[in-house]
């Protein structure tokens, strides 16, 4: 087992689900300068929002490739939400053994080596060491699930293309640009997401939609990640997706564990 991308994988969940971005079934379509703004389109921000995924819970499994540099690792991620509370993700590598664990909750970031017996805990405001202080806990969730994130695409600095085929959304907010895909069920293809003034970018697509219960679920997404000179790429595709099942987030640091600053 190659310790040294596992020990990493941690990290990449908690950028991952920072970022995800944009995908590879791009269409051209040509944005007008005179499109209205975000205060004009109210009716198609209450589509998107409705047309998202209304849950309590989630609890996913998924098998997943992890590239980083010339290292690769077949893993499987276990994914739990308590919406508006906390995000659980678990690495586990091949034989069954985890790797690692981390838990997002609106006020912090903890992560467990379990490999080297290593803990990190930082408030929420850590992952700004990584990406623009725009984002948010809520739309952590969002990105996780493929949900649209309404509370992004409240900004004066919208522009709003059709097809017959898709929707193209480009916009600015604090500091990020975004592209977002939709396709005709108001569902996101893709989202590209990166900071004014950096070459730092994440691009990643959703696919494989299927309705979990009553809701339309992407099964599979891709993810590239660029930034500090170091190129990551993951694909994941779920073979399980359960929504408002009761969710067990278990995360117990042994006292022996040494605690990483």
């Amino acid at each position: 087992m190659r310790r040294n991308i596992l020990n990493k994988i941690s990290l990449l969940l908690v950028l991952a689900v920072l970022m995800n971005a944009c995908g590879s079934k791009k269409q051209t379509v040509k944005t007008d300068p005179n499109l209205p703004k975000a205060s004009n389109n109210e009716e198609l921000l209450r589509n998107f929002e409705l047309s998202n995924l209304d849950f309590h819970t989630f609890n996913g499994r998924a098998k997943a490739k992890v590239v980083m540099g010339k290292e690769d690792q077949n893993v499987t991620l276990n994914i739990r939400i308590d919406r508006g509370k906390a995000i659980w993700i678990s690495v586990t590598a091949l034989l069954g053994i985890e790797a690692a664990r981390v838990m997002i909750t609106p006020d912090s970031v903890k992560i467990m080596n379990k490999l080297q017996g290593e803990y990190i805990k930082k408030p929420f405001s850590y992952i700004y060491k990584y990406t623009n202080p725009g984002i948010s806990y809520k739309m952590l969730e969002d990105i996780l699930v493929g949900n649209i994130s309404v509370e992004m695409l409240r900004t004066d600095q919208l522009q709003v293309a059709t097809s017959t085929d898709d929707i193209q959304i480009i916009g600015v907010k604090e500091g990020l640009t975004f592209h977002y895909g939709v396709n005709a069920q108001n569902r996101p293809f893709n989202f590209n997401l990166m900071e004014l003034g950096k070459t730092n970018k994440l691009e990643a697509n959703y696919s494989d939609y299927a309705m979990i219960g009553a809701y339309n679920f992407p099964q599979r997404f891709t993810l590239n990640v660029e930034g500090s000179g170091a190129k990551v790429s993951a694909d994941m595709a779920y073979n399980r997706a359960e929504f408002n099942i009761a969710n067990e987030m278990p995360f117990n640091v042994p006292s022996k564990y040494k605690v990483i600053n």
